[in-house]
């Protein structure tokens, strides 16, 4: 049974020291940087604490230090496979470190990370991670001004706010459009769903790579606002073979997609991959056990996570790395959805496969 509480209902620090036979001073070190006490003292203030349910005012010790200890994070969805595995990464690189993490979903909408970074950085974050480079010209500014570490992730650009680990979208498209072209593929459409800046710029990898071919046809780009899913992706299918039924190929914005032309090919008795070949986008588990198998673009998203969040702390503790901007790559795994082993077949577009 816990101890009473004060007259104003709060439990002091000063209680949470007694009840752990500790000094006031190693109580509240405790809190602040836990590491620096011994496994025996820090079981017992957190004992104590957990017994009289103490919660440390971070508001107060933000003001006293400038800094909580928390790592802002922010995504744009808290559903998607692809950013539930660089959270994993987050997390696993975050644990046993004193900095917690606090999550925020933007729901893809800017406008809504702008307003989430202002009240993320009113709370004095110890670091933040912003997904993607395309934020508002009022929340690059909050970004620039901000007295903390920042790492955006899930793509490179040219002008990184502070440090930046991820990819590049458009030569990745362009790496798995070469692969088709080297299948012997020549008819390769695109369909493509929410259409959010990562997305855009695989299309425009893709348009770019037929475009160099001199096989571009605005038909065979098939894409909506609507979120991703598997059935979208059967539908967006069906309105490609309505505007060019002799396609040979789809290249995919993501594997939900994929997935579902695949389930549409199945439906209409299309073989895969010798009538139409696919390929997808991120190279989710589910890819490798599909029948048949399903080609992707693997992209390193529990790395990403990982590495962000080292970099993070490293940063936040004074260690800068050596590079700011890290580009992790891709690679297009290649299954049975598209691998034709045509006698003919000669790569239109070379140089474009990267590990």
């Amino acid at each position: 049974m816990g101890r009473k509480r004060t007259k104003s209902g709060k439990i002091r620090l000063a209680e949470v020291a007694e009840l752990a036979g500790v000094s006031p001073i190693t109580a509240s070190r405790f809190f602040r940087n836990p590491e620096a006490l011994s496994v025996a003292k820090r079981a017992r203030v957190e004992s104590a604490a957990k017994e009289l349910g103490y919660v440390p005012n971070l508001a107060a010790r933000a003001l006293a230090s400038q800094r909580t200890e928390v790592i802002g994070v922010l995504i744009p969805s808290l559903t998607n496979n692809v950013f539930s595995d660089v959270l994993r990464g987050i997390y696993d690189a975050s644990e046993g470190s004193r900095y917690s993490i606090q999550l925020s979903n933007t729901r893809y909408s800017i406008l809504q990370e702008e307003k989430l970074l202002r009240l993320f950085l009113a709370q004095k974050p110890a670091g933040l991670i912003v997904t993607g480079i395309d934020q508002t010209a009022e929340s690059r500014l909050m970004l620039e001004a901000a007295d903390c570490p920042i790492v955006q992730i899930m793509e490179i650009g040219p002008n990184p706010v502070d440090m930046m680990i991820g990819f590049s979208h458009y030569d990745a498209a362009r790496a798995a459009v070469a692969h088709l072209y080297a299948q012997g593929c020549r008819k390769i459409g695109f369909v493509g769903a929410r259409m959010d800046p990562r997305v855009q710029r695989r299309l425009d990898g893709y348009v770019s790579a037929v475009k160099d071919a001199g096989l571009f046809d605005q038909r065979l780009i098939v894409t909506t606002g609507t979120p991703t899913s598997v059935t979208l992706g059967g539908t967006l299918f069906t309105d490609l073979l309505a505007r060019q039924p002799d396609i040979d190929a789809v290249f995919c914005a993501n594997d939900d997609l994929a997935l579902g032309v695949l389930f549409e090919c199945r439906r209409r008795e299309i073989a895969v991959p010798e009538q139409i070949a696919i390929v997808g986008f991120n190279d989710l588990e589910f890819m490798a056990s599909s029948v048949p198998t399903l080609t992707s673009v693997r992209t390193n998203r529990y790395e990403m996570g990982k590495t962000a969040a080292t970099m993070l702390i490293e940063a936040i503790d004074g260690r800068r790395p050596e590079q700011a901007v890290l580009d992790l790559g891709f690679k297009v795994i290649e299954r049975q959805s598209s691998v034709l082993r045509r006698a003919d077949s000669q790569p239109a577009v070379s140089g474009m496969v990267a590990g």
